[in-house]
């Protein structure tokens, strides 16, 4: 019964999430604007490496479709750490519904997975439409017929979650901070774009630099991602020499740790936020 009411659960809630991600707009329009998005983005990297190439003269194709598809996966770690942690002030303050959440019949945890779940569903349409454009109007060059598919979708499984698990560490500090607090996911962002290799190896960093990429499994879950694809094979020689086999094993163990780190901080915000009272605060000052 119980697994029951969660899956009703994460299923209304996945439907709230979507509709209110596309702002009950017209069904068309949020498609154009879907595509319309990922594609503009796409186009700013492209200007970006053009402008580099001429400074530079390094006009290597793998190096372009090596950042290109560490932009277009990247897409799920910015948005998902961003979502997942906005939940709790979109509930609160936005729309300050969170009292009234709380006191449904239903888990609030499994309630978060489901907004969670519509926004993957959003992403991916977006990192689709990236790759697409990239493949078929800008060159490049990803090898379908080459692509590991069982263990693409195994990386990629295990990636979101730990992605979400990341994000739901996150909203449980956001229990018991001001609406501000989206610097801290914006920040947190930033260090994932600049340490793991997502539009430049993580060669080039400082030795220090490097270290840090290698505790971080996102660093991982791109690299694996990228060679599951095919794509930019000895772009990056700092990860040249992990196993494919080592690279899944650390991205599984720090996913598992990740996960349960993550679990624990939520529910102690949670209760923090309970106990002193802090649950429909409103900071929108």
């Amino acid at each position: 019964m119980a697994i029951k009411q969660n899956l009703r659960t994460m299923k209304w809630a996945a439907w709230l999430g979507w509709q209110m991600e596309s702002n009950w707009a017209d069904p068309f329009l949020f498609i154009v604007y879907s595509v319309a998005k990922p594609i503009a983005g796409s186009l700013i990297l492209v200007v970006m490496y053009t402008i580099i190439a001429q400074l530079g003269g390094d006009t290597d194709p793998a190096l372009f479709s090596f950042m290109y598809i560490g932009n277009a996966f990247f897409m799920y770690v910015m948005l998902l750490l961003w979502h997942v942690t906005w939940v709790i002030h979109d509930d609160r303050e936005h729309f300050q519904t969170m009292r009234y959440i709380y006191i449904a019949p239903f888990n609030y945890f499994i309630y978060i997975l489901g907004r969670t779940i519509s926004n993957i569903v959003i992403t991916t349409f977006g990192v689709i439409i990236t790759l697409v454009f990239g493949v078929f109007v800008l060159g490049v060059d990803i090898p379908l017929g080459a692509i590991n598919w069982p263990l693409f979708v195994i990386v990629m499984v295990i990636g979101l979650i730990g992605i979400m698990a990341f994000g739901l560490a996150l909203a449980g500090i956001s229990f018991i901070t001001a609406k501000h607090s989206m610097g801290m996911n914006e920040g947190i962002g930033g260090i994932f774009y600049l340490f793991c290799g997502v539009i430049f190896p993580v060669s080039v960093l400082p030795g220090w630099g490097i270290a840090f990429a290698k505790i971080l499994p996102t660093t991982y879950w791109l690299d694996m991602i990228r060679r599951t694809m095919g794509v930019g094979a000895g772009v990056d020689p700092a990860l040249a020499g992990v196993s494919m086999t080592s690279s899944l094993l650390i991205l599984c163990i720090s996913t598992v740790a990740i996960s349960i780190f993550a679990v624990l901080i939520f529910k102690l915000g949670d209760y923090i936020a309970r106990s002193k009272g802090l649950i429909d605060m409103t900071t929108a000052y």
